[in-house]
């Protein structure tokens, strides 16, 4: 792969999808070829599971089915989207990826880690990503934002601990992988925030 994998993770209303385009024409702006995806999502079909996912229709949803279908959405989507992007030198912008995995169904859900860990090795097959922005935010500030965009979709009617529960484990990853994750204080003001995305998309570009 001759591309490189940068990730957008953080929870409810924490600014992710209002800064990813930015990104990427900043990006573009500076010559680099980007693909802007999503998960779970991010395929036609992959949309499909998507739309089953966060559906908050009449029958409950097993915590081991909500599990599967996100690998099998993950899946689809390093098939037919992420891996051909960087084999092509592309910069692959990805809302969301493998760290919502763990936050949402680990700590969230509370599922088991060896499972998690085992899909996560089977459908990566060691792919990870070289830098992952954090957007932090604190839980009620993020669901307040929420609140205004739309009706909740089913993870979104989820109790305040369940969201307390997700950033602590974001915030876990980040402390225990330094290298690989930049925090942002998502709770700023969108200059603030801004100023500090265009502080790491500088240190990105000297990967080139």
């Amino acid at each position: 792969m001759s591309g490189r994998f940068i990730t957008l993770e953080g929870g409810e209303g924490a600014g992710k999808s209002s800064n990813l385009e930015w990104l990427a024409e900043r990006l573009r702006a500076a010559g680099v070829a980007v693909t802007v995806t999503r998960e779970p999502g991010g395929t036609e079909l992959a949309e499909r599971i998507r739309a089953v996912l966060l559906d908050p229709g009449p029958e409950p949803m097993a915590d081991t089915t909500e599990l599967l279908l996100v690998f099998a959405a993950r899946a689809q989507h390093l098939a037919a989207r992420i891996r051909p992007a960087l084999a092509r030198g592309d910069w692959v912008l990805c809302d969301r990826f493998m760290d919502a995995t763990w936050a949402y169904q680990g700590a969230g859900r509370g599922l088991d880690r060896d499972a998690i860990a085992a899909l996560e090795s089977l459908v990566l097959e060691g792919l990870s990503p070289d830098r992952t922005l954090l957007f932090d935010v604190p839980v009620a500030q993020g669901m307040a934002r929420a609140g205004k965009r739309s009706s909740p979709d089913r993870i979104e009617r989820e109790a305040v601990a369940f969201f307390e529960r997700v950033r602590q484990c974001y915030l876990d990853r980040a402390a225990a992988e330094p290298e690989r994750f930049r925090v942002i204080d998502a709770g700023a003001d969108l200059e603030a925030v801004r100023a500090q995305l265009e502080t790491h998309l500088q240190e990105m570009l000297r990967w080139r």
